[in-house]
């Protein structure tokens, strides 16, 4: 690609990195709709139809820093193809499950394809942008990030009220070879490969157990104690390697940064509330109003119609005023929306309780992905930049898993819906005080 053309239009990449991107979102939220359609038909208990979610979760987060490491020594493009063919492949085996064990597998294996895919999809804009077309471009890919859960909601709320839930996954793999027939015709590679990079495999293996046992320590029934004290041997053992491997598979410089640590944690936080908000608020809604999945996930519009119309001028906002400073009254916002929806209690009403709220919310959250995308990557090499945008995945997928484990844990015992959900907007706005603190730090600027 000329230069000249990547001042001038984003051109077909941009296209591509967003849909792959949502494809991934999608994924997850589908799920939330269907868990009573894949209970019923396959007999599965409530714990069983729990690792449909909790297996993906795991294989996604343990993977992401081998495929983020990958896309930097093979290539961007070469790794995008394989994350999408192998979350097609998985697509379409999840869709044709004939048990239980057959489904969790193969949900298993399209978080591997997620994991590869993921960290490719924003290293991608990296190559292909610069300057402030670079930051309008991770504008539209953190806006990606926020509305997918939320139409994820709708369109897996349609899909369970009016059809089987295989067809979801269906509609994951026909996007998937289109994607697949996209990025073959579209994506050339960008990058200069250092061919006499060896793989940090000692490096892979920590990582993978040690992710993957954080994450089903928090999600597990049993041999928690057990998952919990692999996580720290693991990560212990992964963070002692990187600092001296030759080609660490996370570099530690990224952490360097005081500004993009310290996004890293705004976004570990906020995707701790979302994810805790998008899982229990619909539920709360069902059980307190009476809706259907569909009409919950309608419910959802408030949020959603704000943070997609906030994002499309979340761009020209930090660059009229800063990253920082768009960042930070995100946080304050999204702060003031869960405050508002537990002191007004959503047995005010939909309206009062659970409609006003969410606008806030969404403002909040419209505002806050992208800059902290922005922010996460911002100085990074281009040999670890690939790296550096796992780590914001990694970050993204661990952070959700730890917030709702931790809210979800704390309201386990509430049996009164409308109280369950008022109290989780309690722990929630907890667990905003850290993320308000990171976004406050970044205003100290970048210091390595």
């Amino acid at each position: 690609m000329e230069i000249t053309e990547k001042k001038t239009k984003f051109g077909i990449i941009l296209p591509i990195v967003l849909i792959s991107y949502f494809l991934i979102l999608l994924n997850n939220s589908l799920v939330f709709t269907s868990t009573v359609q894949i209970s019923q038909e396959l007999h599965m208990s409530n714990v069983m139809v729990s690792w449909v979610s909790n297996a993906y979760a795991l294989t996604f987060g343990g993977f992401l820093s081998l495929g983020a490491r990958l896309g930097d020594m093979l290539g961007r493009r070469k790794v995008l193809l394989i994350g999408l063919i192998v979350f097609t492949v998985a697509s379409l085996l999840v869709g044709i499950s004939l048990n239980s064990g057959m489904l969790i597998a193969m949900r298993a294996l399209q978080g591997v394809g997620g994991a590869f895919l993921a960290p490719a999809t924003l290293a991608l804009l990296m190559d292909y942008y610069q300057g402030k077309q670079l930051t309008q471009a991770i504008a539209y890919y953190g806006a990606t990030a926020g509305i997918g859960s939320s139409l994820g909601l709708i369109v897996g709320g349609i899909i369970s009220s009016y059809s089987t839930w295989r067809n979801g996954f269906y509609l994951d793999m026909i996007m998937g070879f289109i994607l697949i027939f996209m990025s073959l015709k579209y994506v050339h590679p960008t990058q200069e490969l250092d061919t006499d990079s060896k793989i940090d495999w000692w490096g892979a293996i920590t990582s993978v157990i040690g992710f993957s046992s954080l994450v089903y320590s928090i999600n597990a029934t049993s041999f928690r104690t057990t998952a919990i004290i692999l996580t720290i041997v693991s990560l212990v053992a992964f963070v002692l390697i990187e600092r001296k491997v030759e080609n660490p598979l996370m570099p530690l410089v990224i952490f360097k940064d005081n500004q993009r640590a310290s996004a890293l944690v705004a976004r570990f936080f906020m995707l701790g509330i979302s994810m805790s908000y998008f899982f229990l608020m619909p539920q709360a809604m069902q059980k307190v109003f009476g809706m259907t999945p569909l009409i919950a996930a309608i419910g959802f519009l408030p949020l959603t119609v704000v943070q997609f119309i906030i994002s499309l001028f979340v761009a020209k906002l930090t660059f009229k005023y800063s990253n920082a400073l768009v960042l930070f009254v995100g946080a304050i916002l999204d702060t003031a929306g869960l405050i508002l929806g537990a002191i007004l209690g959503i047995g005010s009403g939909y309206v009062i309780g659970v409609a006003i709220p969410m606008v806030l919310i969404g403002l909040g959250q419209g505002l806050l992905m992208s800059p902290m995308t922005v922010a996460g990557v911002a100085g990074v090499d281009d040999d670890i930049a690939g790296a550096a945008s796992g780590v914001v995945n990694t970050v993204h997928q661990i952070g959700g898993a730890v917030g709702l484990s931790i809210v979800s844990g704390l309201v386990a015992s509430i049996s009164a819906p409308a109280l369950s959900i008022d109290r989780a907007q309690f722990w929630m706005v907890i667990l905003a005080i850290p993320m308000i603190l990171a976004a406050i730090n970044i205003f100290h600027g970048p210091h390595e």
